[in-house]
């Protein structure tokens, strides 16, 4: 049965039903100066193939996703796919193309064109509701820099709001809001932004940012889901520890 989101973040609700409830060689004499040189370059050749091998870009998000215990104070684990607003970039649909971005980064989806991807949760420094959930992307040389300033443009076009539809869930955004923060220490770069959403006549604040690392980008995004079921406002904050944590990693 597909469900109906009433907000872009209400995938919130969905897991506070889980997380709430429970040698060195001789030469030698025969040797000649030639078969010497000979054998070093042939050593410096294979060191530089080996530089030149290209790196794996998803064994590079692994080596620097957040691992349980990494982020003082919060749980980090895998989200379950079974909540996912969208599973990719293909099933969702904005009403204003330029606002996608916003929409993929508040939905754990990857910006741009990534050449691999992959997303973590962290709960629980303020209670099970406590969220920031955190999107890794690698990108082809130059391609992060560029994706960051969609991004950008997009917090810029977007004041107003947007609406998206993926797979029967329609979610949607009553601002759009950039804000100041503090780049990342390591980043390159970064925007954050808030948005708002009215659950049942309440109003939910959500926080994110996305700073560059080179070319991986890390998205950070904070709901607090306990608001939801308690119809009281969100203002939700990403957790700091969790954003420290993962931009040493990517150091």
């Amino acid at each position: 049965m597909k469900r109906t989101r009433t907000a872009l973040a209400a995938t919130a609700l969905a897991l506070l039903s889980v997380t709430a409830l429970s040698g060195c060689g001789d030469s030698g004499s025969g040797s000649s100066a030639s078969d010497s040189s000979d054998a070093s370059n042939g050593s410096a050749d294979k060191a530089k193939g080996a530089s030149e091998k290209p790196a794996d870009p998803t064994a590079e998000l692994n080596r620097a996703a957040l691992a349980k215990s990494d982020a003082k104070g919060f749980t980090v684990k895998k989200p379950d796919a079974e909540y996912a607003f969208a599973t990719s970039q293909g099933q969702v649909k904005v009403d204003k193309a330029v606002c996608a971005p916003i929409a993929y980064a508040t939905n754990q989806l990857p910006l741009g064109p990534p050449k691999a991807d992959l997303v973590r949760l962290a709960t629980g420094a303020k209670g099970p509701g406590d969220y920031t959930y955190i999107t890794l992307a690698a990108y082809s040389n130059g391609e992060a820099k560029t994706t960051l300033a969609g991004l950008s443009k997009a917090i810029r076009s977007c004041g107003a709001g947007l609406t998206a539809k993926a797979d029967g869930n329609t979610g949607s955004y009553s601002s759009v809001t950039p804000e100041p923060a503090a780049t990342p220490s390591g980043a390159d770069e970064s925007v954050a932004f808030r948005v708002t959403t009215k659950h049942e006549g309440v109003t939910h604040t959500m926080r994110a940012q996305a700073a560059r690392h080179g070319d991986i980008l890390a998205v950070y995004y904070a709901v607090d889901g306990m608001a939801f079921t308690q119809a009281r406002p969100g203002n939700a904050k990403i957790g700091k520890a969790v954003v420290d944590a993962q931009s040493a990693k990517l150091r």
